[in-house]
């Protein structure tokens, strides 16, 4: 199966820069998409509906990781992801140019988190995405007993869609 992640480039332009943004304490910034579904037999579609940052008070300081979130973090997320039911995609940045990697601290955490997201929404697949300054890597778990898949896919959509009607009636 493959997996497809589309994205308004505008919210991705905000997003890469809230995670940017200097912390009091933490090195890096968190935030989490929601996101809706279609499966389409041999392909997931994921569509990005929207972004929340982790608030500023919503870190803890632990100098073993960039960042570390705490429960009221988790969950604001998990709340975001409820209704409508969503997919609840984890997101950070490393910067720099190029297919960015998850580090072993990324994945290690993603163990402990993602199956959290299923007593929410266990209908819904959940991940982790991280960004460069022009790429994206990503991981999506259909169940939180099963390994993730990886998103293969990422589609920044730019053009605005406009309706015209021209001089028809609708009735």
């Amino acid at each position: 199966m493959t997996v497809h992640l589309k994205i308004d480039g505008r919210l991705l332009d905000t997003v890469r820069q809230d995670l940017h943004r200097p912390h009091p304490f933490a090195y890096e910034r968190v935030g989490f998409f929601t996101a809706g579904v279609a499966d389409l037999g041999d392909r997931l579609l994921l569509l990005v509906r929207d972004y929340t940052p982790v608030a500023d008070a919503d870190y803890e300081i632990d100098r073993k990781v960039g960042a570390k979130i705490g429960s009221a973090a988790m969950r604001k997320a998990v709340q975001s992801a409820y209704r409508p039911a969503a997919t609840l995609l984890h997101v950070h940045t490393h910067g720099g140019q190029g297919k960015p990697g998850f580090s072993g601290v990324d994945l290690d955490s993603a163990k402990s988190f993602v199956p959290g997201f299923f007593e929410t929404t266990p209908r819904m697949p959940h991940g982790l995405l991280v960004l460069s300054n022009d790429a994206a890597h990503g991981l999506l778990w259909l169940a939180s007993d099963r390994p993730p898949l990886t998103i293969d896919e990422f589609q920044r959509i730019d053009a605005p869609l406009q309706r015209e009607w021209g001089n028809h009636d609708l009735a």
